[in-house]
């Protein structure tokens, strides 16, 4: 007699997910009559064998999947600024289901973390300038860039006005940090310090060699690609 447990798929959008592996086992019974103990063998075929090694596999196809999902979904929306409310709900589904497959666990220990990250989207209204007249946004490319073992960070918009701030990061847990803001700049000439109600949490719930989302805690999305793994802030 044998009985197969099969490998079953779920459909995430577009995107399978694999919930388990092929365990075939094959009850055998001897034809000659032998003790109790020894009548029944349970027999591992190779297929199970070689189940054990797909799931690695599985979850890596998975998550370079719904990596590029996530970034099909946002790279029209010019960093959320056109992004409509079922845009929104798109791109936040999208990036609950890769921060599910996160290969990073630790993110402010890995040196994966550290360097500049382009901003790609945001649902940030303060960032993006929503209640700006078209002239006063952002145009050309933001970035973030982190010295994590260093605990530093500093946003830099560049045209039409290249402001920036710098930032002191305190670690609060294995993945998120607290965000004291210290000094403002305007078109990166005009500095003023920052007041100490200028202050948050940012968490990162994904990381990998090229892609980042963190988490702040006002409830805002952010999608980031890395730029320069050697930039400092």
């Amino acid at each position: 007699n044998s009985r197969d447990f099969i490998i079953y798929k779920r459909t995430f959008g577009k995107t399978p997910v694999l919930l388990s592996w092929v365990a075939d086992l094959k009850m055998q019974t001897s034809k000659r009559a032998l003790p109790s103990s020894t009548s029944r063998q349970l027999t591992l075929r190779p297929r199970a064998i070689l189940g054990f090694f797909q799931p690695k596999a599985s979850q890596a196809n998975t998550r370079t999947q719904r990596k590029q999902e996530l970034l099909d979904l946002v790279a029209p929306l010019k960093r959320g600024l056109t992004a409509t409310e079922e845009d929104k709900a798109a791109v936040e589904a999208a990036a609950n289901a890769l921060e599910a497959v996160n290969p990073t666990p630790k993110p402010l220990a890995s040196p994966l973390l550290s360097g500049s990250w382009e901003l790609l989207y945001t649902t940030s209204a303060s960032i993006l300038g929503t209640s700006r007249p078209a002239l006063l946004r952002p145009a050309g490319p933001i970035y973030q860039v982190l010295d994590a073992a260093n605990g530093k960070a500093r946003n830099i918009e560049t045209t039409p006005f290249f402001n920036q701030v710098s930032a002191n990061l305190v670690p609060l847990s294995a993945n998120k940090v607290a965000v004291q803001f210290q000094e403002f700049r305007i078109f990166n000439l005009i500095a003023f310090k920052a007041p100490p109600s200028a202050q948050g949490e940012l968490a990162v719930t994904y990381l990998d060699e090229e892609l980042r989302v963190s988490r702040g805690d006002k409830g805002n999305l952010f999608v980031l690609r890395m730029a320069d793994r050697d930039a400092k802030p």
